[in-house]
Parts: C-alpha cells; structure tokens; sequence
C-alpha cells in the first residue's frame, strides 16, 4: 500500500489533549496548520514517552551545542497552550510506534508517529526486520504523522503533554494506583475500598 504521510512543516498547533472523562480519556496527538488538522490515538503511556523524550533531546541539543541552539531550557509561558483539541476529533489512525530526531541543518525537532499494524513474524529476528524494514520504507507502509517543529515549539508540546496525562485521576497515596471517584480496591490495605 503506498503510504500516507500527514505532514506539518511546521505546524500552527501540535498538541497532546484528551477526549473523555477521567479513567476513561482517549490520547490524541493533533496538529493543525492553514486549515487542515489531523488526529491520531494513542496511548497515555506513549505521551508521556513522548513528551519525556522530547525533552531529553532538546537538552541533548544544547549541551552538545554548547548552547548556541535555538531551544529554551523551559517552555516559554507565552506559548502555554491550554484550549482543547480542534473539534471534531476524528482519529486518522492509532499510533504504534513513534520516532525522534533532531535536524541540526534546520534547527528542527521532527516527531513521527506511525500507524499501528499487525506483523506475521515466525521469531523476535523476524519481527525486528520486518518493523525496520516498515520504518524505513517512505513510499510503502502504514500512514504516518510527521511534524517538524522549533526547539521552542517541542518544550511547549511537552509541557503540555505531561500537564495533560497527570490531570487525570489521582494516585492512591498508599499504592499509587489511580484513584475513581467511587474508590478503589487497595491492595495496601487488605482490599478495604478506599474512597476519595
């Protein structure tokens, strides 16, 4: 199948947002620009991934450049992005895997997340060729999201996307599983129902 590339160069908006109540929210990753946006799911665990390894490179970039790369060491509280996802919400794919990189040439952080697809693999060998064999194919493959944005614009999108998967339910200060707001089951606490 010839693949489809959802590409922003750069985007006027590329956020991380939720559709849901807590306990129950669906991750988006969602770019806008002159009037298009795509959405794709994913999971909350792959945000926040996402978001802590957006920041790693970023801080990566300027030690090795000494610091003469255009990225903030923290995102600029102008760019705080705080409105919801663009309405209507309307998944182009679900995410399986994601890639980083950092454009030196063109002082860019590119983001690509790629659909998830079902691979026939005999062996774990089998399996790791036929996903780089998938990564590395731009004319064949599963769609892909492909973002390139300032170092400026990817500390924004990560404060934004931890913000975003720590605002949901709160930790149980024994255990540290999520709280609902009928309670939970506490393994900490022999099974007694824990309430809020």
């Amino acid at each position: 199948m010839s693949r489809q590339v959802f590409l922003y160069d750069p985007p006027d908006r590329f956020v991380a947002g939720t559709v849901g109540l807590p306990g129950r929210r669906t991750f988006f990753l969602q770019a806008t620009a002159a009037g298009r946006t795509t959405s794709v799911a994913l999971e909350k665990a792959q945000v926040e991934a996402l978001a802590e390894r957006i920041d790693e490179l970023l801080d990566e970039v300027v030690r090795r450049t000494g610091g003469s790369a255009p990225v903030p060491a923290v995102a600029p509280a102008e760019l705080a992005d705080t409105e919801p996802l663009e309405s209507p919400v309307d998944e182009e794919f679900r995410v399986g895997t994601m890639a980083l990189a950092w454009d030196g040439e063109g002082e860019r952080m590119i983001v690509e997340a790629q659909a998830l697809v079902e691979l026939d693999a005999d062996t774990d060998e089998d399996l790791v060729e036929a996903e780089e064999r998938l990564l590395q194919d731009e004319t064949n493959g599963p769609p892909m999201l492909r973002v390139r944005l300032t170092g400026t614009m990817a500390r924004a999108f990560a404060k934004r996307a931890l913000e975003v998967v720590n605002a949901g339910r709160p930790p149980c200060p024994l255990c540290s599983l999520p709280l609902d707001p009928e309670g939970h089951v506490c393994p900490r606490q022999n099974g007694y129902r824990r309430g809020v």
